[in-house]
Parts: C-alpha cells; sequence; structure tokens
C-alpha cells in the first residue's frame, strides 16, 4: 500500500483520502483511527460533565440500568445505553456480553476458556469473560 503525506497550509482544513478497491477491516480500523483522535463521548463523575475520548476507554458495562465507562484508572457514569454505544464507538469497540463492550485496542492478551468462551486481559491487568456468541466476532477482529 502507498501512504502519501503532504503538509496543508496554514489555512486549509486537514483531511485524509483513503482510496480504496474494497472496504476491509484495516480500511476500516485505520478510519476509526483517524475519527478517533477527535471522537468522544459525555460522561459524569458526581457533578461534573466530562467528554472521554473514545481511545482512553477501556470497557464499558451496564449495571442495574445504569451504563458505566471504565479508563485505566477512573469510572464514569454516561446517559448512553449499549446499543446506542456500539453505534458511536465504531471498529475498534466490540460487545463481549450483554452487559459490557469492550475496547479491542486495550487487549493485552487472550486466552479460551470453558464453554467456548474466551478471558481477555486488558492492558490496566484487568480480566473480562467474552460470551460465546461473540468469540467469533472478536476472532475476526483480532485476525485469530
Amino acid at each position: 500500500m502507498r501512504v502519501e503525506i503532504r503538509q496543508a497550509g496554514t489555512t486549509e482544513e486537514e483531511s485524509a483520502i483513503i482510496t480504496a478497491v474494497k472496504m476491509t477491516d484495516s480500511i476500516k480500523s485505520a478510519v476509526d483511527i483517524l475519527r478517533d483522535n477527535a471522537a468522544g463521548i459525555a460522561v459524569s463523575l458526581g457533578n461534573d460533565t466530562r467528554i472521554i475520548r473514545n481511545d482512553l476507554i477501556y470497557y464499558i458495562e451496564s449495571v442495574d440500568k445504569r451504563t458505566y465507562v471504565y479508563t485505566k484508572g477512573e469510572c464514569f457514569e454516561t446517559k448512553y445505553r449499549l446499543y446506542e454505544l456500539q453505534d458511536i464507538l465504531g471498529f475498534n469497540f466490540l460487545r463481549c456480553s450483554k452487559a459490557m463492550i469492550v475496547n479491542i485496542r486495550k487487549i493485552r492478551s487472550v486466552r479460551a476458556e470453558l464453554n467456548a468462551r474466551m478471558s481477555v486481559e486488558l492492558l490496566n491487568g484487568e480480566r473480562i469473560i467474552i460470551s460465546r456468541g461473540y468469540v467469533k466476532e472478536l476472532k475476526n477482529k483480532l485476525g485469530v
């Protein structure tokens, strides 16, 4: 693949043009990376509302009709439901169970478990179980 980079003028808006014969997973991943630099979701911690960039999110969990966003060392609450976040977050996020979405870019290792499930260890040391219904999609995204 040929990559070309040119410097934009000071008044010109930055942009990226991708020319592809077919929309492959690697092309989708490149697009997501380019979009993720500015993309984020609104979260709250106490009375504060913040925007968390997508690349800082490790996983998202739904517990008792509340949705929590986990970063390396913090936990935030968001008003979004998991199905909404799946659409917002894009290719680098995978539904791994009925109540959880994980950022595949934060996975350190993957291990097969009993009952056709898998467990993943995240970069922050946490372990997450991938339900058997989502294992195939994880393998496809990781190229395993």
